[in-house]
């Protein structure tokens, strides 16, 4: 496939690159490809600039939980979401994933953060995670975020088990800040690495 058809939206053209990689891509790679194949449905500026950078991401991880939820309700496949890896799967009926509270996804389908984050949160935003990487201890700096110390006990579902407990915390729509939950969002991502 060389071209996506511009008159799809963004979920469709994505469901395309999908299908084309049954193992998996990465957000990154899936952002490359929207821009070779000139999507309509993202900035076409350079990724350098962190507010395209986090506008470009929102977007993308917006059109995946539609899809998300368009292939769900239609029972055809279900999409695993992690900018490491977004994969298409097969539908298992009896799922009710998407039924459960996910606060990740209600954050990316509110096209309201989208509007409101500034460079500046931005700016904050990286500036709090990343000041915690001091000697590039990415992992210790993710178990600070979460406020986990003793790492021999940890295992991946006590670490979702806190993610969700942060997440609700300090979500917006809670009187959290934007900033602060992008943090916790990395933080998790790099535990994953870690833990999976």
């Amino acid at each position: 496939m060389n071209d996506l058809d511009p008159m799809l939206d963004l979920a469709e053209q994505l469901h395309e690159l999908l299908r084309d990689a049954p193992d998996g891509i990465s957000e990154f790679n899936l952002i490359r490809q929207l821009k070779a194949r000139h999507s309509t449905h993202i900035p076409h500026l350079g990724l350098d600039d962190k507010l395209v950078l986090f506008r470009t991401h929102f977007l993308l991880f917006n059109a995946l939980y539609q899809l998300r939820e368009r292939l769900w309700l239609s029972q055809t496949a279900h999409l695993q979401i992690n900018p490491l890896s977004v994969q298409l799967q097969p539908w298992q009926p009896g799922s009710n994933e998407l039924a459960e509270s996910d606060p990740l996804r209600d954050y990316y389908l509110n096209l309201q953060h989208l509007r409101e984050t500034s460079e500046s949160d931005v700016e904050k935003l990286l500036t709090s995670f990343w000041t915690r990487m001091q000697g590039g201890d990415e992992k210790r700096a993710a178990l600070e975020l979460f406020e986990l110390e003793n790492e021999r006990r940890l295992n991946l579902a006590t670490i979702k088990l806190r993610y969700r407990q942060l997440v609700s915390q300090h979500h917006p729509d809670r009187g959290g800040s934007t900033s602060r939950l992008q943090s916790i969002n990395l933080a998790m991502e790099i535990l994953q690495r870690y833990y999976s």
